[in-house]
């Protein structure tokens, strides 16, 4: 039975794994007054199936797991006395890195206090799941599962936020996979492939990559500042450094993709998007094209996304904490409309991960995006005011 823990907010679920036996919780109106959590006994890939209804009223519920991740279609809909069963895959990790062929042991430099407060149920041992409507929930089923990881190294652009009104393509992109593949966000605020090595975020990917899985990366966008610091650039550092990812991944029988920076909400007087990132777009291109691997080119993608909207209403894509609208970093509408972005990726240049897309996605032209109007995604409890973390933090 859950039970709630005053000091982060959160029902506990004390969870004693026997030979990887499946647990079924069945919640009471008690334990729906706060996000469910259940302790897992090692870190890794997680069926989670929830049965949700009312016997006594329609429901409509979304759900997201640990921070804020978006698992399901957008809203699970149940007439009166209608039962649904939904289930969705949540990788699990801790900071801790065990030795392999190559990687010492260690941990992840996790930053602090971010990852280690606001962020911790990110990397804890736990499941944690957040619903719009708890009261429709009846039970919560977990059990591990071996399937294929899609693995995400990236910055603010592409990690988990822990806060509304910011949120990351990597945080939608879980929607739009069905329940035979895990998608696992290593990304982190103001972070540079440089910062992915140093930190030691690839080699914990690494550590616990196996062949058949996959890595998403984008950076670009702190990678610039490094120019001004006089330690690198686009066309150097930055192509030796997805190199350095390419190479780490293949060598333990994963895929890289690269994907490029997409862009910041800027207009010139024709209201055309003003390039901020073409040279580090063009550099991951050429990356790309020299490895011989896929690339995703959503900077490119990004432009007309924006450009539909126009100067004014394209400030409708980007958080505005305290009214003032941040151009670089998206709000829920923004990144849910980038990941599609992702996924049309995949699926047009036929990339073997394309066969875990969901049925439901039709495809998506970013010159037509979704009216921001329609957009039905609940926004979470929590609030910040305070600007993902920049380049500055990782000196």
């Amino acid at each position: 039975m859950p039970h709630f823990n005053w000091l982060l907010g959160v029902a506990f679920v004390a969870a004693s794994w026997v030979n990887a036996a499946p647990l079924k919780f069945e919640l009471s109106d008690a334990d729906r007054t706060a996000p469910f959590t259940a302790r897992v006994s090692q870190e890794g890939n997680y069926r989670v199936t929830v049965t949700l209804g009312d016997a006594v009223a329609e429901t409509k519920t979304t759900i997201k797991a640990e921070l804020r991740r978006l698992m399901v279609a957008d809203e699970i809909q149940t007439a009166r006395s209608e039962i649904k069963r939904v289930s969705f895959i949540v990788n699990v990790r801790t900071p801790k890195i065990a030795a392999v062929k190559g990687i010492a042991a260690g941990e992840v430099r996790l930053k602090a206090p971010r990852e280690t407060t606001q962020e911790a149920w990110a990397w804890d041992d736990a499941i944690t799941l957040e619903f719009s409507n708890p009261r429709a929930v009846r039970t919560v089923e977990i059990e591990p599962v071996e399937v294929p990881t899609i693995f995400l190294l990236g910055d603010s652009t592409v990690c988990d936020q822990s806060k509304e009104p910011y949120n990351s393509w990597g945080q939608m992109l879980t929607r739009f996979f069905k329940p035979e593949v895990a998608i696992a966000n290593h990304g982190e605020s103001g972070e540079t492939y440089r910062d992915s090595i140093g930190r030691r975020r690839l080699d914990k990917i690494l550590s616990v990559m196996r062949p058949g899985d996959w890595l998403i990366m984008q950076f670009g966008h702190n990678d610039q500042k490094q120019i001004a610091a006089g330690s690198g650039g686009p066309f150097t550092t930055y192509q030796a450094e997805i190199k350095k990812h390419v190479d780490a991944v293949r060598a333990r029988g994963g895929t890289p993709v690269i994907v490029s920076p997409m862009e910041r909400r800027t207009f010139d007087e024709a209201g055309k998007v003003k390039p901020t990132l073409g040279d580090y777009a063009e550099a991951a291109r050429r990356s790309a094209r020299e490895l011989g691997v896929a690339f995703i080119d959503l900077n490119a993608m990004s432009k007309p996304f924006y450009e539909a909207l126009g100067p004014e209403k394209s400030a409708r894509a980007f958080a505005a904490p305290g009214g003032k609208v941040d151009n670089t970093h998206h709000n829920n509408y923004g990144s849910y409309e980038l990941a599609k972005c992702i996924v049309q990726a995949i699926r047009e240049q036929k990339l073997p991960i394309a066969q875990y897309v969901v049925d439901d996605f039709k495809g998506f032209d970013p010159s037509h995006p979704d009216d921001p109007d329609a957009f039905a995604v609940p926004a979470s409890g929590d609030f910040t005011n305070q600007r993902p973390l920049g380049d500055e933090a990782n000196k």
